[in-house]
């Protein structure tokens, strides 16, 4: 496993709590090295403080543990089946950041109320249905990360533009191409779910941004031609 991308993995859970959008150890950060196709992931349980490159776990994408004497993060199955079927991705996050959790525990979508959001998220970012009986009891984590692809594929979602999703009665998970972009997305969809909120306080009947302003913010920030930023 590239040691580079272990401290990246690292770097990133530990910003989760310099973020604010960790309480105890409700989150973890994973990165995946497309060569090898492994999967470097917080252990389940332990403290930010106390990690570091050597006690990350390191999976494949069938979740055999071939690096590491800890569990992984309970959380890992959901992880995997990202990583199987977005081959864009490079780092996915899982948090319970409190107003984009509550948004996925209410089962509503977070719509794209102004620039800000449309500078990150391709327009109205997605619940995913809350899993069955029969799925928890066969495999929770797993049936999760069936949710989330099957959402995306309903919706003909690319992950990369909607590097965001709302699992009903749940949480959030974000992704990107490297831990950094990922953790990124998690900060972004916190504060936008928290501005959404304070703004339907002021306005309950505020609507979507318009189509067009939703297309030029995303475009210049993402698209082919885009020019926010430097080269």
């Amino acid at each position: 496993m590239n040691p580079e991308l272990k401290q990246q993995v690292v770097d990133a859970n530990k910003q989760l709590v310099a973020a604010g959008l960790v309480t105890l150890t409700w989150g973890n950060v994973s990165g995946i090295d497309r060569d090898s196709g492994l999967v470097a992931i917080k252990p389940s349980g332990v403290d930010y403080d106390a990690l570091t490159p050597d006690n990350l776990v390191v999976v494949d994408l069938q979740g055999e543990v071939v690096e590491g004497d800890l569990r992984p993060s309970s959380d890992t199955a959901t992880h995997l089946e990202l990583y199987r079927n977005f081959s864009e991705i490079g780092a996915v996050v899982h948090t319970h950041s409190p107003q984009a959790t509550a948004f996925s525990q209410a089962g509503t979508p977070l719509p794209c109320l102004g620039t800000t959001h449309a500078d990150h998220f391709y327009g109205e970012v997605p619940v995913a249905r809350a899993l069955t009986p029969e799925e928890v009891d066969a495999g929770y984590e797993l049936a999760t990360g069936i949710s989330i692809v099957e959402r995306f594929q309903e919706l003909d979602l690319n992950p990369l533009e909607m590097p965001a999703i709302l699992l009903k009665h749940h949480a959030p998970f974000t992704w990107g191409k490297t831990p950094q972009y990922a953790v990124d997305n998690s900060i972004a969809l916190e504060m936008c779910a928290k501005m959404s909120l304070m703004t339907w306080q002021l306005n309950p009947n505020t609507v979507e941004i318009p189509r067009h302003i939703l297309e030029k913010h995303h475009q210049r920030k993402h698209g082919k031609d885009a020019y926010y930023g430097q080269k």
